[in-house]
């Protein structure tokens, strides 16, 4: 299931010329998503994946706007993938890997002005030229920050007299 998941969202980034083009949120959050997935599997191509993604996301944004909008789906869907593999208990990751390992987006070509040789051939061009190597930095901790994140939100929603309450009337409908 995990892999058909990462199959749908990788074939929905491959830029195919048989299918209708999604939008640039929807391309973004798809990137997010796998972006999310290899970050929890420890893929050895994320930190290469998460340069292109971001390069991507910044290069077709028409606006500092829509880069604005672009950068916090992405973030968001890259969140819910990652929570997502928490709460599965991490299962599929080796066949996630094997997916992530062998996109297209590896085939992409990354230039010193932003533009972008997409596997199909096209070449995409920033609005204005930056440099993609501030697009984004390696970090060698980005999943122990992204699991205290988790621990840390999870042990919020543990701690809310809210939740509690709404737990404590759940148990006492189950009872009866």
């Amino acid at each position: 299931m995990k892999k058909l998941i990462l199959s749908f969202c990788s074939a929905l980034v491959a830029f195919s010329a048989h299918a209708a083009e999604p939008t640039y949120i929807e391309e973004v959050k798809a990137l997010g998503f796998v972006s999310g997935q290899g970050l929890a599997c420890n893929a050895s191509k994320y930190d290469t994946y998460e340069m292109l993604a971001r390069a991507i996301l910044v290069t077709k944004a028409k606006n500092d706007v829509m880069q604005e909008e672009g950068m916090r789906a992405y973030n968001d869907a890259k969140v819910d993938a990652f929570i997502s593999k928490i709460r599965d208990g991490m299962s599929g990751c080796r066949s996630i890997n094997d997916s992530f390992n062998e996109q297209k987006i590896f085939k992409a070509v990354l230039y010193g002005d932003g533009s972008i040789k997409m596997p199909d051939g096209k070449t995409i061009s920033p609005r204005k030229p930056y440099d993609p190597t501030l697009v984004y930095k390696k970090d060698p901790t980005a999943r122990e920050k992204m699991i205290k994140k988790y621990e840390n939100m999870h042990s919020k929603i543990l701690n809310d007299p809210n939740y509690k309450k709404a737990l404590n009337e759940r148990r006492a409908r189950d009872v009866y």
